[in-house]
């Protein structure tokens, strides 16, 4: 039987991951494939109690919390769904993942201003996360890219509408950190990048992201 896909949606909060990986996977089962979604974190389950009181601010700050704590609290997450992540991959079938490790790269090495340092704690993660806790490594990490300014600007308009935002929401210098950090990764990690804004400076529409998500990921099906 030919191995599965294991594809990875990841960006920055407000670049639209959830939605352009739902229009993606719609796609994917009119073209025949099987397809199966992870989601992370995985709310509601005892795997994500510590990330979920994480976000709610129960243990302090994200930059109180430190980066090697929190990666703690979503790799253990991530390890609960790694065997049923597995089984899929197995079955050939294509998972499409709404974050994954990328994330933790994202988020929490953002909170790492210095090179060198940063570099410590993203080897430590992959040693955590891929060699520890050996869950699946991903084929395709598809970042979703919006320049700062535009996501600052959605997680305001989110804030003013009465969304409800976590401890990362709401802190926008972890955000601006975390645009930064995803840049960072990215070009480290060859992940493939789309660029969410339209040629007026705004998001573009969800159906342009989505042809630039299909033209770059139809390659590697």
């Amino acid at each position: 039987m030919k191995s599965g896909k294991f594809i990875v949606f990841d960006g920055v909060d407000g670049s639209g991951k959830t939605t352009q990986l739902k229009l993606f996977k719609e796609k994917l089962e009119k073209d025949g494939h099987q397809v199966e979604i992870a989601d992370f974190p995985q709310y509601g389950k005892k795997s994500a109690a510590l990330v979920e009181e994480y976000l709610n601010g129960a243990y302090g700050s994200p930059k109180e919390v430190g980066a090697y704590r929190a990666s703690i609290f979503y790799a253990c997450d991530r390890y609960a769904a790694s065997k049923r992540i597995s089984q899929w991959l197995a079955e050939g079938k294509i998972v499409l993942s709404n974050r994954y490790v990328s994330s933790n790269m994202i988020h929490q090495s953002g909170k790492i201003k210095d090179t060198a340092e940063r570099e410590k704690f993203l080897k430590w993660l992959e040693n955590l996360e891929f060699e520890i806790f050996n869950i699946p490594k991903p084929d395709i990490i598809l970042f979703l890219y919006l320049d700062p300014a535009v996501a600052q600007k959605l997680a305001l308009q989110e804030h003013k509408h009465g969304g409800q935002q976590d401890i990362h929401e709401q802190d926008l210098d972890h955000m601006k950190d975390s645009i930064e950090a995803a840049e960072y990764v990215a070009k480290k990690y060859n992940w493939l990048k789309i660029n969410c804004l339209g040629g007026d400076g705004n998001i573009a529409s969800r159906e342009d992201i989505q042809k630039k998500v299909v033209e770059i990921l139809e390659k590697h099906i």
